[in-house]
């Protein structure tokens, strides 16, 4: 199996100061052939302006991981972690059991996007929070926050005409953030993400790319 599905494919959903696209099934938009890929069971581009963002709301048996693209989230959540979360820093909120916490824009003045992902958990008892910074200066394949689920998490970094080898998995979804991904002949940009069963060769840039890279057991 293999898949890619457009930016433009993507349920769209705005509140006050927010503004989403989903890459899962969400709420009232229910695709049964689209409730999951793997331990993966969204990934949500968020769109906040200046001091929007959600109160806080609980949940449960996921892993929620965060990837901010331009300006700075303001996170607290009741294990007592969080603080402001810059471009090159993942985070990762283990549910587990039960956990609260809310997300704000932390800028009166300037815009806020970030990648928030989540996955089934294999977290069952107390919720846990971490974060990890990424270096990305130079071309690579980065290891970002680990997940309590069968799935490890890389940061793809490249300039105009760099190639990166990829590791094989089992399965492999790759989203772009930035610039222009070449994967076996096939070209995505920002909001387009391959889902595959098949091993992926080589990534490809023509421009400064940025791709959020899922290897899934």
């Amino acid at each position: 199996m293999r898949e890619i599905r457009r930016a433009e494919e993507r349920f769209h959903t705005t509140g006050e100061g927010v503004e989403t696209f989903h890459s899962f099934s969400y709420g009232a938009h229910y695709d049964p052939d689209n409730i999951a890929f793997g331990a993966i069971i969204a990934i949500n581009t968020e769109h906040l302006a200046p001091g929007a963002g959600y109160d806080a709301h609980r949940h449960s048996d996921v892993e929620i991981v965060t990837w901010v693209l331009d300006g700075l989230l303001a996170h607290e959540d009741s294990t007592g972690g969080g603080g402001e979360i810059p471009p090159g820093l993942a985070q990762r909120l283990s549910a587990g059991s039960g956990v609260e916490h809310t997300e704000r824009n932390a800028s009166t003045v300037e815009g806020l996007t970030f990648v928030q992902m989540m996955l089934r958990s294999d977290n069952e008892g107390d919720p846990e929070y971490a974060q990890a910074e990424v270096a990305t200066e130079i071309a690579g394949l980065y290891r970002a926050v680990d997940v309590h689920a069968p799935a490890e998490l890389r940061v793809a970094t490249l300039g105009e005409g760099d190639v990166i080898e990829m590791p094989t998995a089992p399965r492999t979804l790759i989203h772009v953030t930035r610039g222009a991904l070449l994967v076996d002949g096939d070209r995505l940009t920002p909001g387009d993400e391959i889902r595959t069963d098949d091993p992926v060769g080589e990534l490809r840039a023509d421009t400064a790319t940025e791709a959020l890279v899922w290897l899934l057991s």
